[in-house]
């Protein structure tokens, strides 16, 4: 089955993930930082900024294809889809201030936010209709020659 949604913000994500990785080189390179951050802020901001995408893009992207697969509603995917994608670019801007500010925080929360509802979302298409799990139990066949 394809899954347009996930599909798309699935390769939205690696976009982001190479952009976040190609805003670090070229500091590595006029710093020549080879490992590390060398206490640079920017750079130390930056690694984290992709570190965090890292962290939250599988889950996310884990519960948009269940979610899609579930049944869930493709335009409110695509809602969500768009609030991670802007999410994470704010907080990757966000991380380039070694102090606290809107884009990042609110890139932040809104990525915690949005997991949250995903979460939420799986577990109520998980359970709807007064769906309950199994536990699937095995009978064997008598061996022939034993009663």
């Amino acid at each position: 089955m394809i899954l347009p949604v996930t599909l798309t913000i699935a390769a939205a994500a690696a976009v982001i993930n190479l952009w976040l990785a190609f805003r670090i080189v070229p500091t590595r390179l006029k710093d020549n930082v080879l490992l590390g951050d060398n206490g640079n802020p920017v750079l130390r901001g930056r690694m984290r900024a992709q570190a965090n995408f890292v962290e939250y893009a599988p889950f996310i992207l884990i519960l948009f294809a269940l979610i899609e697969l579930g049944g869930g509603s493709p335009r409110w995917l695509w809602i969500a889809g768009v609030v991670f994608v802007v999410a994470q670019i704010a907080h990757a801007f966000g991380m380039d201030k070694t102090t606290s500010n809107l884009p990042r925080a609110g890139g932040a929360l809104a990525t915690w936010a949005l997991m949250a509802l995903l979460a939420g979302w799986a577990l109520a298409i998980a359970y709807q209709a007064g769906a309950t799990p199994s536990v699937t139990t095995f009978q064997t066949a008598p061996i022939e020659g034993r009663a």
